[in-house]
């Protein structure tokens, strides 16, 4: 009897079908492609390909944590949108195609790209150097008037590509373009701490805010969920405070690149990310 009942156990089993996975599970295999703004150049500790200084405090890392996820971390300083599908070249190497990190079984992708596109770095030191004249005026602005608007127009169809590209590498992937830190109040400043006169404040505030309605127009247009980082983070800007700021100045206080998030900020960023992530299983 006990063999005959064992036997019987077993045909049981073998007949239920097993539960479907869970359409919620945790994304176990995860992309993470991007510029500086991705990588927290600065933020200990580096990982990964020297020159890319990417950190292993950096949202992906945080997020992947998060998810116990597996994560392909691609994401480099310096990178443009087409960087996606070529290596780049950095002071340290070179990093391969970041869309090489992206699988047929990649179940995750974030992307942070465009900032290089329109020129930020450079947008960044001209205005500084040219505050150095004019403090209280408004020299960025007239420098470079409408032209940033129309680099960021000419940008939106290369992100559009690069989303379009994962999608076709990645068919069953969720796919996130994560938009950009704010950076500055929205009036005022605090020349000279941070050198930026006080007229072109909110001309690059507002320009950064075109930047992310850009990112939000692409994303919902490709098939991608905007993550916005830009949103509910006054107060925490470049003159904020020490133990409320979220992005560096020129001469960082926490240890990040100048005009980048910091480690808090990274942590804000992948709380947004997962909010975002949530929000999308939950519709």
């Amino acid at each position: 009897m006990r063999r005959l009942a064992t036997v019987l156990a077993l045909a049981i089993t073998a007949a239920t079908p097993l539960p479907a996975a869970r359409a919620d599970r945790p994304a176990s295999r995860y992309a993470a492609l991007g510029d500086s703004f991705t990588a927290g150049p600065m933020i200990p500790n580096r990982h990964g390909m020297a020159g890319c200084l990417r950190s292993d405090h950096n949202y992906p890392s945080l997020v992947a944590k998060a998810l116990k996820a597996r994560l392909s971390d691609a994401s480099c300083t310096g990178a443009e949108t087409a960087d996606m599908t070529r290596p780049q070249r950095t002071a340290v190497g070179t990093n391969p195609p970041q869309l090489d990190s992206v699988t047929a079984g990649t179940t995750l992708v974030t992307l942070g790209i465009g900032g290089n596109d329109v020129g930020f770095s450079k947008i960044v030191l001209t205005c500084g150097a040219l505050s150095l004249m004019s403090p209280k005026g408004a020299p960025c602005a007239t420098r470079y008037g409408n032209d940033l608007d129309k680099r960021i127009q000419e940008t939106a169809p290369k992100v559009a590509s690069v989303l379009r590209q994962i999608h076709k590498k990645a068919p069953h992937a969720r796919v996130l373009l994560v938009g950009y830190m704010r950076l500055l109040p929205d009036a005022n400043g605090c020349w000279p701490e941070i050198p930026i006169a006080t007229g072109d404040v909110p001309f690059l505030n507002t320009t950064e805010r075109k930047m992310n309605a850009m990112l939000a127009k692409t994303a919902a247009a490709n098939g991608a969920t905007f993550v916005d980082t830009y949103a509910r983070t006054e107060g925490h800007d470049v003159c904020a405070p020490l133990t409320a700021r979220w992005v560096e100045g020129l001469l960082p206080s926490h240890p990040a690149a100048p005009a980048h998030p910091n480690a808090v900020g990274m942590q804000q960023i992948a709380t947004r990310v997962l909010a975002a992530l949530k929000a999308s299983k939950d519709a």
